[in-house]
């Protein structure tokens, strides 16, 4: 089984460290790669650079149907293109937000989200509004760090954990979600900190596609999720007419 997860900003060592989360709950026989793509923005923080991330996302899926591979994860939180992506891609695609958040319902009654920057809470508000009931989703909160530094910030984990202990008491929540692909290795440190279940989207949506792919569950192509019409596309665009 190969799965591709597309890391849908052009940063490559934060696709590097998606991999390795990926790869480290990935069962035996399953073939992780991930991938950067060749355009983008080098961070999603905004509506406009989601949708400017939604081309070179495709690209990646486009390609990845054209040498086999079996599934898909789209490593960013809001799920940038997750629609348009099942529409051109055979087998399942998976967003982490999606993942993350259907884990989070069944590890407890309610979840909070930690997420990067207060300008993003909305986007994670409506994709709950999507995947899970009504009250599920307590709370999203941000620490302000932006999303490449991450990586290098020293301070990163310790905010991380006092923003997850604020929330879980403001909310009432019992389960924590992180709200950033760049936050997978703060999983296991901040669980063990905060004592409740922490969801990382990477690894919940890695895991996911993996069990509809040993299922036999491809993507319906029955209405809105088939292949797009065939039409010319214009100017940089030109290469997606299908």
């Amino acid at each position: 089984m190969r799965i591709r997860v597309v890391n849908p900003n052009t940063t490559a060592s934060m696709t590097t460290l998606i991999e390795a989360s990926a790869r480290a709950v990935a069962g035996p026989g399953t073939v992780v790669e991930a991938v950067t793509p060749a355009m983008g923005p080098v961070s999603i923080e905004s509506h406009y650079d989601e949708a400017l991330a939604v081309p070179g996302l495709l690209a990646e899926i486009i390609a990845g149907e054209r040498s086999g591979v079996d599934g898909y994860v789209i490593a960013c939180f809001g799920d940038p293109g997750l629609d348009a992506a099942r529409e051109v891609a055979a087998g399942p695609v998976v967003g982490i937000a999606e993942a993350a958040m259907h884990a989070a319902t069944l590890a407890g009654r309610g979840f909070s989200v930690v997420t990067t920057l207060g300008r993003t809470a909305g986007r994670a508000h409506d994709l709950a509004g999507r995947y899970v009931p009504a009250g599920a989703c307590r709370g999203v909160h941000a620490c302000e760090i932006p999303v490449l530094e991450l990586e290098s910030d020293p301070t990163v984990l310790p905010r991380v954990v006092a923003l997850a202990r604020q929330a879980l008491d403001a909310d009432g929540s019992d389960v924590i979600v992180l709200g950033c692909a760049g936050m997978a290795d703060l999983c296991d440190a901040v669980s063990q900190q905060v004592g409740v279940p922490v969801i990382d989207g990477v690894t919940a949506a890695t895991l996911l596609v993996q069990s509809l792919v040993t299922m036999g569950v491809r993507t319906s192509k029955r209405d809105e999720y088939a292949p797009p019409p065939a039409k010319p596309y214009a100017g940089v665009l030109a290469g997606f007419g299908a």
